[in-house]
């Protein structure tokens, strides 16, 4: 017989095992240990030099957020956010490089963890939880530290795969019951759906998709309404994946692999979404280090890859995390997912972007349009998706298909679909730079 009831603890409990020293592993997006690292910051006065490692955190916690705490507490993060962003200049915040199926076994061959915090269900009647939201390296991470604790939360789904944990297996538990949080859908811009209807053109019935995070992915799902029996496997769950499953679009019918189920690694949208969820069999949500492996993306026949990124040189290469040398977000699995779908049998990999930013011009202090299709990316851009592995990319000008092309044929092909008042720059900048011949 399982014990639990012995093994609760309150916040303040859990943050006296904390100390000096320890890196401390907590969940994905919606599956952060909120409590525990809402109050982090208040033990500051007793330790020194502790790590945080994250994953696109959705609470902007005090221990990282206030500059007071800056020499007490480090974060180091696969994935940033906008207040990750906001306070890496003060010195306190890193990021790991990392493809996502390789984050948890890369960052476990260099650094291991003394503590896991994450969140998961009530125990079972056999005395497993669930991690419901994420399995991208939480139970790797897990299995690794040698502390575990997990918020309990009434209000998360219970989601099936390879997401369970004996009660055995977890070391302390936080009852908590705060509200779990959201990625609220966004209406799609006229720039979005003109996108989404170029990819849907090139979705077929029958294919597997994957879709990444953002206004352009959630307008691709909105334009496959009319396809029929198309499948799920992707890294992120979204609200836009979850209505075509409602809607009978997605049936799972024909895929090559874990047929009949729709499979993630990690869940993050609206409530909607997190009760759809919950104790269906139909959703699988598997360790990361397994959906996301190219190899594995590579068996599933037909499969569809879409992500976006910030800008792309006139050679293809794509860089989707940063600003300049800049640390905007990261790589997750573009790279896995757009490789893996390259793979496979008829798979296809496409790579969004609007053909234009508006930006702040810093000698004029005034907005300016620029190209998001560049002859050369901006100084010390990171390089998400080599060009070696682009395979359509996608404008509201059109698309442009890379695969197999020489440079000059690729050069041609995305200045078609850049923005029409950068063209003429964009093959003037070409021809100088050799992608073009000077006649």
């Amino acid at each position: 017989m399982y014990s639990y009831s012995s093994k609760v603890v309150t916040v303040s409990q859990a943050l006296g095992l904390v100390k000096s020293g320890d890196v401390i592993v907590t969940g994905l997006a919606a599956a952060e240990a909120r409590a525990f690292l809402a109050e982090l910051h208040t033990i500051a006065s007793r330790v020194s030099q502790v790590n945080v490692t994250t994953c696109l955190p959705m609470l902007s916690a005090e221990y990282f957020m206030n500059p007071a705490y800056t020499d007490t507490f480090r974060m180091a993060g696969w994935f940033f956010t906008g207040a990750m962003r906001k306070m890496h200049a003060h010195g306190h915040i890193s990021f790991i490089p990392n493809h996502l199926h390789l984050a948890s076994s890369k960052r476990l061959a260099h650094v291991g963890p003394q503590i896991f915090v994450g969140t998961g269900t009530r125990p079972d009647k056999h005395g497993y939880i669930s991690l419901s939201l994420s399995n991208v390296y939480e139970k790797a991470m897990l299995a690794a530290a040698d502390l575990v604790i997990i918020e309990v939360n009434p209000k998360l789904p219970r989601t099936f795969g390879d997401c369970e944990v004996h009660v055995d297996d977890v070391d302390y538990f936080i009852e908590v019951d705060y509200d779990i949080p959201e990625l609220p859908e966004t209406p799609p811009s006229d720039k979005d759906l003109a996108i989404g209807q170029y990819i849907a053109a090139m979705v077929n019935d029958g294919d597997c998709l994957q879709l990444g995070i953002g206004g352009i992915p959630n307008a691709v799902a909105a334009s496959l309404l009319a396809k029929k029996h198309l499948g799920i496997h992707t890294e992120m769950l979204t609200t836009g994946l979850m209505r075509l499953i409602k809607a009978g679009v997605v049936t799972n019918k024909r895929k090559t692999l874990h047929p009949g189920k729709s499979v993630c690694c990690f869940a993050l949208g609206t409530r909607e979404l997190y009760d759809f969820v919950d104790d269906n069999p139909s959703v699988i949500v598997l360790d990361g280090g397994y959906v996301n492996d190219p190899a594995v993306i590579g068996l599933n026949d037909n499969q569809v890859s879409i992500n976006t990124t910030l800008e792309v040189d006139l050679t293809g290469q794509c860089c989707s995390e940063s600003i300049g040398p800049v640390q905007y977000s990261g790589t997750g699995g573009q790279t896995d997912t757009a490789v893996g779908a390259q793979r496979a049998k008829n798979g296809r990999s496409f790579i969004a972007l609007y053909s234009t930013a508006q930006v702040n011009n810093k000698q004029t202090g005034e907005s300016e349009e620029i190209s998001k299709i560049v002859s050369t990316l901006k100084p010390g851009a990171i390089v998400s998706l080599s060009r070696n592995d682009v395979d359509y990319v996608v404008t509201e000008y059109g698309i442009a298909a890379l695969r197999g092309t020489d440079v000059p044929e690729r050069v041609r092909r995305l200045i078609a679909i850049a923005h029409p008042n950068f063209r003429e720059r964009l093959v003037s900048e070409a021809k100088s730079l050799g992608y073009l011949a000077r006649r």
